[in-house]
C-alpha cells in the first residue's frame, strides 16, 4: 500500500478535508493526516485537540492515521516515508498559494510529488475558518462538520 501524506492545520477538520481524506484511502490505501504546527498563528483548538478530533472523525477509516508535526514538510514526508503528499484544492484562489508550496517542497526534495484533489461539490465552499465564524454566530454547522467537531465548537465557545 502507498502512503499519502495529508497536511493542513484542520482547524477544526471539516467534511471537506473528510472527502478528500476517504477518497485518498481508495487512490493510495494508506493515509497520514499530518496536523502541522504553525508558530505564526493561533489555533482556535490546539494541536493536540485536533489530532484528537480528526481520529474521532475518521475512525471508521482502518488505514488513516494522524499525527501532529513541527518543522518542514519535506523532512517529515522522508522520515515517514511518504509516496505523495496530497492537498485540497477548493477554488482558483487556492491554487496559487498550493502551486508555490508544491514547487518550494520539490526544490527542497525533487523526489517529492504533490498531489490536488479538489473535495465533492457539496464541500467545496468549506473552510475551518467560514465554519467556525458560522459556529461563534450561533449558525447551524450540522451539515458542515462531524458531529465530534460540532460538541467541541459548541463546547469551546460556551
Amino acid at each position: 500500500m502507498k502512503l499519502a501524506i495529508y497536511p493542513g492545520s484542520f482547524d477544526p477538520i471539516h467534511n471537506g478535508h473528510l472527502d478528500v481524506i476517504e477518497r485518498a484511502t481508495r487512490l493510495w490505501g494508506r493515509v497520514l493526516v499530518a496536523v502541522a504546527y504553525n508558530e505564526a498563528k493561533d489555533g482556535f483548538f490546539t494541536s493536540d485537540e485536533r489530532v484528537e478530533l480528526i481520529r474521532e472523525a475518521t475512525s471508521h477509516l482502518d488505514t488513516v492515521d494522524v499525527v501532529s508535526f513541527h518543522g518542514l514538510l519535506v523532512d517529515f514526508v522522508r522520515e515517514r516515508k511518504g509516496d505523495v503528499v496530497l492537498r485540497g484544492l477548493r477554488a482558483v484562489s487556492d491554487f496559487e498559494y498550493e502551486f508555490q508550496m508544491a514547487l518550494m517542497n520539490r526544490s527542497l526534495d525533487e523526489s517529492l510529488e504533490t498531489v490536488f484533489l479538489m473535495p465533492s461539490q457539496e464541500n467545496i465552499y468549506l473552510s475551518s475558518r467560514i465554519v467556525k465564524e458560522v459556529a461563534r454566530l450561533g449558525g447551524q454547522i450540522e451539515d458542515f462538520v462531524p458531529t465530534v467537531v460540532r460538541k467541541a465548537l459548541r463546547e469551546k465557545l460556551g
